[in-house]
Protein backbone atom coordinates (compact mmCIF):
# COMPACT_ATOMS: atom_id res chain seq x y z
CA UNK A 1 0.00 0.00 0.00
CA UNK A 2 1.47 3.47 -0.89
CA UNK A 3 1.57 6.42 1.39
CA UNK A 4 2.42 9.71 1.45
CA UNK A 5 5.34 10.93 3.04
CA UNK A 6 8.20 14.08 3.61
CA UNK A 7 11.95 13.39 3.78
CA UNK A 8 13.65 16.43 5.55
CA UNK A 9 17.52 16.44 3.95
CA UNK A 10 20.57 18.46 5.86
CA UNK A 11 23.60 18.47 3.69
CA UNK A 12 26.30 20.33 5.48
CA UNK A 13 28.82 19.74 3.05
CA UNK A 14 28.20 20.58 -1.10
CA UNK A 15 30.81 18.51 -2.48
CA UNK A 16 28.36 15.21 -1.69
CA UNK A 17 25.98 17.02 -4.13
CA UNK A 18 26.76 14.52 -7.32
CA UNK A 19 26.43 11.55 -5.16
CA UNK A 20 23.49 12.51 -3.07
CA UNK A 21 21.65 13.38 -6.65
CA UNK A 22 22.01 9.77 -7.85
CA UNK A 23 20.14 8.56 -5.11
CA UNK A 24 17.65 11.01 -5.89
CA UNK A 25 17.28 10.06 -9.32
CA UNK A 26 17.31 6.39 -8.40
CA UNK A 27 13.81 7.13 -6.52
CA UNK A 28 12.45 9.68 -9.34
CA UNK A 29 9.79 7.12 -9.47
CA UNK A 30 8.25 7.94 -5.27
CA UNK A 31 9.45 11.38 -5.58
CA UNK A 32 6.79 13.93 -5.98
CA UNK A 33 8.23 17.41 -4.83
CA UNK A 34 11.65 18.83 -3.99
CA UNK A 35 11.80 21.96 -2.44
CA UNK A 36 15.89 23.18 -1.18
CA UNK A 37 17.21 26.08 0.40
CA UNK A 38 20.34 26.87 0.93
CA UNK A 39 21.68 28.77 4.52
CA UNK A 40 24.63 30.29 3.48
CA UNK A 41 25.27 31.56 7.10
CA UNK A 42 25.56 28.42 8.31
CA UNK A 43 26.97 26.81 5.53
CA UNK A 44 23.95 24.24 4.97
CA UNK A 45 21.29 23.44 2.43
CA UNK A 46 18.02 22.16 3.61
CA UNK A 47 15.65 19.93 1.25
CA UNK A 48 12.50 18.48 1.91
CA UNK A 49 10.74 15.99 -0.15
CA UNK A 50 7.00 14.87 -0.54
CA UNK A 51 7.00 11.35 -1.95
CA UNK A 52 4.62 8.84 -2.42
CA UNK A 53 5.43 5.03 -2.04
CA UNK A 54 5.58 1.81 -0.25
CA UNK A 55 7.11 2.17 3.31
CA UNK A 56 9.98 -0.09 2.08
CA UNK A 57 10.56 2.07 -1.08
CA UNK A 58 10.55 5.41 1.47
CA UNK A 59 12.66 3.65 4.19
CA UNK A 60 15.08 2.66 1.04
CA UNK A 61 15.14 6.39 0.11
CA UNK A 62 16.26 7.43 3.40
CA UNK A 63 18.76 4.89 4.46
CA UNK A 64 20.72 5.24 1.13
CA UNK A 65 20.79 8.98 1.31
CA UNK A 66 21.55 8.68 5.28
CA UNK A 67 24.64 6.78 4.37
CA UNK A 68 26.34 9.39 2.75
CA UNK A 69 28.53 11.69 4.54
CA UNK A 70 27.44 15.55 5.64
CA UNK A 71 23.57 14.06 4.92
CA UNK A 72 21.18 13.91 7.74
CA UNK A 73 18.18 12.13 6.93
CA UNK A 74 14.79 12.58 8.82
CA UNK A 75 11.54 10.91 7.27
CA UNK A 76 7.32 11.05 8.59
CA UNK A 77 5.28 8.64 6.58
CA UNK A 78 1.42 9.27 7.70
CA UNK A 79 -1.43 7.29 7.96
CA UNK A 80 -2.74 7.99 4.51
CA UNK A 81 -3.06 5.04 2.25
CA UNK A 82 -3.25 5.66 -1.48
CA UNK A 83 -4.50 2.91 -3.80
CA UNK A 84 -1.81 1.34 -5.98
Amino acid sequence: MKKIGIVGIIVTDRGVAQEMQSVLSDFGDIIIGRMGVPDKANGINAIALIVEGTTEQISALTGKLGRLDSVSVKSAVTTVSLSD
